[in-house]
């Protein structure tokens, strides 16, 4: 009997179809209750839902009203598309809602009732929360309110390298998806902090032969936009390529961008760490690190700078740094060796700071 009661709890929950209703979701996250929820962005609030039957955890992602998403049909093609999407640094997608609810507006002076669409996203559920909070901690506002755990350059050369294999797969499907929002709270992490590019809301699939489109409808991350994007709606796979730049210079330097308000695409971020770190910065902040992973670390910086280039044309594309990630160059590794050499003769530690 007991023996039975054991089995029975541990029975997977049903397959839940992709279209899921409004009070599902409602009731799986208590009403979308503030206890539940697992962070915030300027287009929405995810929270944390369990399926009664089996006691599946999974996100939900409820979209701001405003939330610049693709309308209607387009919106649930968008999101079909991703959900058949299979790889290992792609969050799985497992279901979506977008459904008109009564609620009264004030319009006018009064009040009337209209019929608002919510659009919701439902994710697996990754338990290491996002590289924002990895990285830098909890925020409050504008502040930290708990220091990142000290996350090793072994485990963020990993991060980074998971992140762009899995926009490689994107920008290479037969059909290409442009994610349009990587920064690092849309990059989630597994048990074994596997990263796993999150968020399509904002994402674009063009065409057979398309490799750019136009909008008059610029919105995004502040601070992640690429230039061409902001001043010109111009989209494209390179769009992807400088927020990805910027990911890269985060994770590696773990220096926070939080730009300006007249700092879109964060250019003083850039330009700050085009400046400081170069290859003595490097070894001094890594001192206890050997010469192939200082090799690493000024690879990924230098393609983080090449991606963050004003003129998208000089940005490499995503197969070019899968490439430059896996080879590196032997002017890095050269110039690595020399500095290594210099740092090995006698000095004060005092500068040091292990990462």
């Amino acid at each position: 009997m007991a023996s039975g009661s054991t089995q029975e709890s541990k029975q997977p929950s049903p397959e839940l179809p992709s279209e899921l209703p409004y009070d599902f979701l409602k009731n799986i996250t208590d009403d979308f209750s503030d206890k539940h929820i697992l962070g915030v962005s300027p287009f929405g609030t995810l929270y944390k839902g369990t399926v009664p039957e089996g006691g599946k955890v999974i996100a939900v992602k409820k979209l701001q009203e405003n939330a610049p998403i693709l309308a209607g049909k387009t919106f649930n093609t968008v999101v079909q598309n991703v959900m058949a999407l299979k790889h290992i640094n792609i969050v799985e997608l497992i279901g979506f809602c977008s459904e008109a609810q009564k609620k009264l507006v004030q319009f006018n002076g009064r009040y009337i009732q209209a019929d608002i669409t919510e659009s919701l996203l439902c994710y697996e559920y990754l338990p290491n929360g996002s590289l924002n909070q990895n990285l830098f901690g909890t925020k409050e506002g504008d502040s930290v309110s708990s220091p990142g755990p000290c996350i090793d350059w072994g485990t963020r050369f990993k991060i980074i390298n998971g992140i762009c294999q899995g926009l490689c797969f994107l920008h290479n499907l037969d059909i290409p998806l442009i994610h349009m929002n990587l920064k690092p709270e849309n990059i989630l992490l597994d048990e074994n902090m596997i990263p796993k590019i999150a968020d399509f809301a904002m994402s674009r699939v063009f065409g057979e032969q398309q490799t750019r489109l136009c909008t008059q409808k610029v919105v995004g991350s502040y601070g992640y936009m690429a230039p061409e994007y902001l001043y010109r709606g111009e989209i494209s796979a390179q769009s992807d390529i400088y927020s990805l730049g910027l990911l890269i210079i985060e994770i590696t330097t773990r220096e926070q961008n939080c730009p300006a308000d007249n700092q879109p695409s964060a250019r003083k971020f850039i330009e700050k760490v085009r400046k400081d770190w170069t290859m003595q910065h490097i070894a001094s902040m890594y001192g206890s690190l050997d010469a192939e992973c200082l090799r690493q670390i000024k690879a990924c910086i230098d393609i983080g700078l090449t991606c963050v280039e004003i003129d998208r044309r000089r940005r490499p594309s995503i197969l070019e740094i899968v490439e430059k990630l896996s080879l590196g160059s032997s002017r890095t590794s050269d110039e690595v060796s020399r500095v290594s050499s210099s740092s090995s003769k006698p000095r004060s530690t005092s500068g040091h700071m292990k990462k």
